[in-house]
């Protein structure tokens, strides 16, 4: 038998590229980026197994790992990978109630945190009584409780590895680990309800992986990678291993919020993300346009027509642009184009897999017609991320692709896509019931995301469970509204109300700095947010937007009334998950008074 392909992995790689840079992490404090080499990355994978059975862990043990993105969290995934361990990972962003949570639930006895918010969180938890034994923290900033005598920092865990006492174990169970070995438990975050874990093992890694090679062959060696998205979500996770097995540099992004700086700092040739990246740019780009006048505002306008002339209309549909039109994207190809990838940090970027969520279709058009390699794709946190995703040249405007090589499809009743295949999960951790009720009777499961293939494409429609019934018997499909809305400047965040009511109205949090420099230019005078998002001017100027934008609707689908929020949505009042998805149900609790204002008569 051999051993599982993660669980060799690092070392193997060590053996081919030795002391090239296999990943950098950013250093806050001098600012500048420190490479760690193949073989340092494979001796510290070593030196965690090592110290992981001098833990006492046992095979097929859970361990959590609680922390925003750092080196640590993939030397503590690959070291436990080695010996037959499984790693659960936590949101950076987790509250207090989750965490204890998933510690019980994965009967947790050790806990790995990246800084004072998680090392915090998870000592409350403990506190609380748990099996948790131990904490042990990354980052050596980290200020411990004065009650806490048990917690170590990850050099002192290193320690008890260092000197190998345990490589005689460490091989053997290296050596016996296998695909059917469970490699992690995924807490999905949820918009409704209790998390569930999801149970992926080594069996579904090694059918993904050998999948993206062969729709991806022009991944390699010389790619340096941005990691944007949480090592938690199964997007970046599975990306990750992935580029780790092509030997790619992997550039480690500590926080989110940091991206448009290290971003530009790296200037990646590829990052995975989320369309709320995509949808920013956009935004930003449109703002410029409209701070532009004149020839350098026409200019502007035509690279884009041009664009999307040439990419959308000839080149995606595998036809030769004429003469004329190709030497004029040339053009704004060295002129516009390039600046505005150089403004945002990916002139060298060759391609940026897109998933999460729907791409409003006039952010993908923008961004395919600027010549950037924005590849659409579908996946879950059950399916080991990737269903179907779109390639070079292969791009569909509102289409998340052709179906992936090791995964089967079908469109079941209520155009449900259901799928099956190696890198499908086998269940919920310790659920019985949800697990059975997430598969039919001859092992398909259920995505519960409703969509249809042509010519060979898969598009979605809509979540199943999020469609609304309007009071008059209307189904409404709500993630369509506000994609469709999303996009405009104004807009910040948008969740539309229609269950069970007799017309749509919307949640919006706007783009206050916009609202503001529209209030100063206009002369309308105000104390505070609250008070200027009332003034039937700025009303007036949503009203106007929102009636331009829904005009392809269908009367019943468009938005009557609308309520302007002074704060956005947040994790922390639990209106938002960690993956930035609306919890709708939790809206509809924290702005009752709001929504119910909306329906009066």
């Amino acid at each position: 038998m051999s051993s599982s392909f993660l669980s060799v992995l690092i070392q193997r790689q060590a053996g081919k590229y030795g002391d090239r840079v296999a990943l950098r992490y950013r250093d806050y404090k001098t600012e500048t980026w420190i490479p760690v080499s193949w073989n340092q990355f494979a001796a510290t994978v070593k030196t965690v197994s090592n110290a992981l059975i001098e833990l006492g862990i046992g095979i097929q043990e859970n361990i959590a790992v609680f922390s925003q993105n750092k080196p640590e969290c993939l030397y503590v995934d690959f070291g436990a990978f080695g010996i037959r361990a499984v790693t659960v990972p936590f949101y950076a962003t987790s509250s207090e109630a989750q965490v204890h949570y998933m510690v019980g639930d994965a009967e947790i006895r050790y806990i790995f945190v990246g800084e004072q918010l998680q090392y915090d969180v998870a000592f409350r938890v403990m506190l609380l009584g748990s099996q948790l034994k131990q904490i042990i923290i990354f980052d050596r900033e980290v200020k411990r409780d004065e009650r806490d005598q048990t917690s170590i920092y990850f050099d002192d865990f290193l320690k008890l590895g260092e000197a190998h006492p345990h490589q005689a174990e460490v091989d053997k169970r290296t050596s016996e680990s296998g695909n059917g070995d469970l490699a992690n438990i995924l807490y999905t975050s949820g918009t409704t309800g209790d998390s569930k874990g999801v149970m992926l093992h080594h069996s579904c890694y090694e059918a993904a992986i050998p999948a993206h090679d062969e729709r991806f062959p022009q991944l390699g060696d010389q790619d340096v990678i941005m990691n944007f998205l949480p090592f938690t979500h199964v997007f970046e996770r599975a990306w990750t291993c992935w580029c780790l097995s092509m030997g790619c540099t992997l550039s480690i992004n500590l926080r989110p919020a940091d991206i448009q700086k290290t971003i530009k700092e790296i200037r990646p040739t590829a990052m995975c993300s989320v369309p709320r990246f995509w949808e920013k740019v956009y935004a930003g780009v449109q703002e410029k346009i409209n701070e532009t006048t004149g020839l350098k505002k026409k200019l502007m306008l035509d690279a884009i027509k041009v664009g999307r002339e040439h990419n959308l209309d000839y080149v995606y549909k595998g036809l030769t642009p004429p003469p004329v039109l190709h030497m004029k994207y040339k053009f704004y190809e060295k002129t516009i184009y390039s600046l505005l990838k150089k403004t945002i940090g990916i002139e060298n970027g060759r391609f940026f897999p897109t998933a999460g969520a729907a791409i409003p279709p006039a952010v993908q058009e923008f961004v395919l017609s600027v010549g950037i390699n924005m590849v659409a794709g579908y996946g879950l946190t059950e399916s080991t991320a990737t269903v179907a995703c779109e390639n070079d040249n292969d791009h569909v405007v509102g289409s998340v692709g052709r179906i992936m090589p090791h995964v089967q499809v079908r469109i079941g009743e209520n155009n449900e896509i259901m799928l099956r295949g190696e890198g499908i999960t086998h269940g919920y951790y310790k659920k019985e019931a949800a697990t059975k009720a997430a598969f039919t009777e001859d092992g398909w499961f259920h995505t519960g995301d409703a969509g249809y293939i042509k010519d060979e494409h898969l598009f979605l429609t809509e979540r199943i469970k999020d469609l609304f019934k309007t009071s008059n018997g209307k189904y409404i499909a709500p993630q369509a509204i506000e994609a469709k809305l999303v996009v405009d400047r104004y807009i910040d965040q948008i969740s539309i109300i229609a269950d069970e009511r007799k017309f749509v109205s919307a949640l919006i949090i706007p783009e206050y700095k916009l609202v503001k420099e529209y209030a100063a230019k206009k002369g309308i005078r105000y104390e505070s947010m609250e008070e200027l998002l009332q003034k039937p001017e700025i009303i007036d100027l949503f009203k106007e937007r929102i009636d331009t934008l829904q005009q392809q609707f269908a009367h019943y689908e468009q938005i009557k009334r609308f309520t302007l929020l002074p704060h956005p949505f947040s994790m922390e009042r639990g209106e938002l998950t960690n993956t930035l998805k609306i919890k709708r149900n939790v809206l509809n609790k924290n702005y009752a008074a709001e929504i119910e204002k909306m329906y009066e008569e």
